[in-house]
């Protein structure tokens, strides 16, 4: 029996990427199949750790994170726990030996949330590493299948992409992080105060980014390149929005990539990848 209560958690991981992330529900179905249910489980762990922080406003949040740290050292200590996305994150943990530091940099990054408002370069960039570039390698340790030579040859490129998603994500969420959380990610940065030339700045880096990004795409296993390379396009995609906009347009509005646009990228992507030309 308990192999149905571990397939039960699961699909509660799979329900909280679906209900929560409609472009990373679409790239994860494009993975093959066994790496569809571990990737879910990865982004249950994050998404319910990065709502503790974000939206628990009426709640106790600094307890409700600690108990929530507690928890997933407990479940991966145990081998089993009663939080259904907990018990589906550690059967990931202890089936491709994903590493403490990889989920205790998360786990720092996120509680940095309830203190930080403003961040200097290097806070930023700790910030970076355990909100988005440990999410990557979590994601890399699952597509190597425990080969550590194809991981250590993948990861500057994993961490790469997963800071280019997040950087994205900051700009595309610069008015919500500072009028309903109070938050600039950008250092010397002052949300009021936007320049263009801070903007291209920042586009440069993330750019770049994508560019080294891409090389470890293209020699990811097979399985699991049509699913990364798609949430690439959409997040270049996005950026490509981003930039035609001014600084005060990305100040006062969400740019987002429209449903059609997203199907073309869907119809291209496959495309390419049937074709082999990733």
């Amino acid at each position: 029996m308990i192999d149905l209560y571990n397939s039960v958690c699961r699909e509660c991981s799979q329900i909280v990427t679906n209900r929560y992330s409609t472009s990373f529900s679409l790239g994860i179905r494009m993975f093959a199949e066994e790496f569809r249910t571990p990737i879910y489980s990865i982004y249950g762990f994050v998404r319910f750790a990065d709502e503790i922080v974000d939206t628990f406003h009426k709640h106790d949040k600094r307890a409700l994170f600690a108990e929530f740290r507690q928890h997933t050292h407990q479940a991966i200590a145990r081998g089993i726990s009663l939080n259904p996305i907990l018990n589906a994150f550690q059967e990931v943990v202890k089936k491709y030996d994903i590493n403490a530091e990889l989920i205790d940099g998360f786990l720092d990054s996120m509680e940095m949330d309830l203190d930080k408002d403003t961040f200097d370069r290097a806070t930023y960039e700790k910030y970076i590493f355990g909100s988005a570039e440990v999410v990557g390698l979590m994601c890399l340790k699952v597509f190597v299948k425990g080969d550590e030579q194809e991981y250590s040859r993948l990861k500057t490129s994993a961490m790469k992409l997963g800071s280019a998603f997040q950087k994205v994500n900051f700009l595309r969420d610069m008015r919500s992080d500072y009028l309903d959380r109070g938050r600039v990610y950008f250092p010397e940065v002052d949300y009021n105060a936007f320049t263009c030339k801070q903007k291209k700045e920042i586009e440069l880096e993330i750019q770049s980014e994508f560019d080294e990004a891409y090389k470890g795409i293209k020699a990811l296993p097979r399985g699991a390149r049509l699913g990364v390379y798609l949430a690439y396009t959409y997040y270049l995609r996005l950026l490509k929005r981003i930039k035609k906009c001014s600084a005060e347009e990305v100040r006062k509005q969400r740019i987002r990539v429209p449903d059609t646009h997203k199907l073309l990228l869907l119809s291209t992507s496959t495309l390419k990848y049937q074709l082999r030309a990733i």
